[in-house]
C-alpha cells in the first residue's frame, strides 16, 4: 500500500507521493518530475509508463489537475528575497512580461526580508507546490536548497548574481564598479570613500564582495589609499544611504571628495542626507551609484545602469526554450551595463 507521506499530504495527492511513483516505476523522483510536467529528456517508453503507474496509484501533479496528458501546470515560479526593492520589482516586471506573451502564468515566492522563513519555504511550500521551471533572483541559494531543487529536476535560472552550478544572467559586477570608481579617479578624485553592500541579508553574496573587491583593486592600481575610516556599508536602501553620510560627516579629520555608492538607492540616500546636512552635491562631494533605479535621472544620479527586467525577461525566455525542449536554452549570459554621467559627479574643488 502506497505510504502517506507529508509531501502527499501537502501536496493534495490523495495519499500518493512522488516517492511511491518513482518505486513502483522502478525511477528517480527527478524522471517521475520529468514525465508527468512534460519536460524534456525522458523516453517516449519511459512516460509512458511512469504516467500509466502514476494514474493506476491516483497520483496527480498539479493542484489544479491539469492532467497527466500534458503534465504542465503552465507556470514558472519567481523566487526573491524582497518585491518592494527596484531591483527585484523591476526583474518581476520583466519575467512576467516575457510569461504573459507566452501565455504561462507567475507564481510568486516571496522571502519577505531576511529569510527567517527561508527552510519552511523550501521545504514545505516550493517542493510541493508545481512549477515547471524556477527563476532564482539575485540571491544564494544553500547546500540543501540546491538539493531540493535538483530533486525535482526542473529548469533553473538565477538572475543578478552568480550562484555555483546554475545558470545565472547579470552584469559583470567587477566591470561596473571599476567603471564608476574609474569615472571618479579620471575626474581628479583621489579622496574617494566606499558604500558597499551589506552581504548578511538574502542578496547573493558575491555581488556586495564583487563591488568592494573591485573598488580596492582600482584604488589600488591608481596609487590611491584605500581608507577604512572611509568604509561604509548599508543595505541597498535609501536610508541606510542616509545613515551612511551622517556616520561619514561626523568622524573628525578630512572628508572624502567623492563616494562610490554600490546601489543607487544608497546613493540618492547619500545625496537626500548631504543637502540636509549643507554639503553639496558635486560641489563638495561627487556621488556615483550602480542601477539606473527609476528616479536616478529626476535626481541627476550619475550612475552604472543595468536592465534587471531585460535579464528577468531574458532568463524566462530560456526557461521557456526549456521546456519546449530547445536544447543549450539554459545558459549563463553576461547583461551589458554602461556609464551614464548626469549631474552629481564633478572634478574635485582642487582641480
Amino acid at each position: 500500500m502506497a505510504r502517506t507521506t507529508e509531501r502527499a499530504q501537502r501536496g493534495g495527492h490523495s495519499g500518493v507521493s512522488i516517492e511511491d511513483v518513482a518505486a513502483a516505476a522502478g525511477v528517480s523522483t527527478a524522471t517521475v518530475s520529468r514525465a508527468v510536467r512534460g519536460l524534456p529528456r525522458v523516453s517516449p517508453a519511459t512516460r509512458e509508463k511512469i504516467l500509466e503507474v502514476a494514474t493506476a496509484l491516483g497520483y496527480v501533479a498539479s493542484s489544479s489537475a491539469s492532467g497527466l496528458a500534458t503534465g504542465r501546470t503552465k507556470t514558472i515560479g519567481v523566487l526573491a528575497p524582497f518585491v518592494s526593492r527596484w531591483f527585484f520589482s523591476k526583474a518581476i516586471e520583466g519575467a512576467d512580461r516575457e510569461l504573459h506573451a507566452r501565455q504561462y502564468n507567475l507564481s510568486l515566492f516571496n522571502l519577505g526580508g531576511h529569510g527567517s522563513h527561508r527552510e519552511r519555504l523550501f521545504s514545505k511550500t516550493m517542493v510541493y507546490k508545481q512549477i515547471d521551471a524556477l527563476l532564482v533572483l539575485c540571491m544564494a541559494l544553500t547546500r540543501d536548497e540546491l538539493e531540493h531543487l535538483q530533486k525535482i529536476d526542473i529548469p533553473l535560472v538565477v538572475v543578478g548574481g552568480h550562484v555555483e552550478e546554475c545558470a545565472y544572467i547579470g552584469i559583470d559586477d567587477y566591470a561596473a564598479a571599476s567603471t564608476a570608481v574609474k569615472h571618479l579617479i579620471e575626474l581628479g578624485h583621489r579622496d574617494i570613500a566606499l558604500l558597499h553592500g551589506d552581504d548578511e541579508t538574502d542578496l547573493n553574496f558575491d555581488v556586495p564582495r564583487v563591488r568592494i573587491l573591485a573598488f580596492q583593486d582600482v584604488m589600488t592600481a591608481a596609487g590611491l589609499d584605500v581608507r577604512p575610516e572611509w568604509d561604509e556599508w548599508g543595505d541597498f536602501t535609501l536610508r541606510s544611504g542616509q545613515e551612511a553620510i551622517r556616520r561619514l560627516w561626523a568622524q573628525p579629520g578630512a572628508k572624502p571628495t567623492a563616494i562610490f555608492c554600490a546601489s543607487d538607492e544608497m546613493a540618492m540616500g547619500v545625496i537626500f542626507e548631504a543637502q540636509r546636512v549643507g554639503v553639496r552635491v558635486p560641489e563638495e562631494l561627487s556621488v556615483i551609484g550602480i542601477d539606473d533605479h527609476d528616479f536616478s535621472d529626476a535626481v541627476g544620479l550619475t550612475t552604472v545602469g543595468q536592465r534587471p527586467d531585460e535579464q528577468a525577461e531574458l532568463g524566462t525566455k530560456m526557461l521557456l526554450d526549456e521546456l519546449l525542449g530547445i536544447p543549450g536554452s539554459v545558459r549563463s549570459s553576461v547583461a551589458p551595463h554602461r556609464l551614464i554621467v548626469r549631474r552629481t559627479t564633478a572634478p574635485p574643488r582642487s582641480s
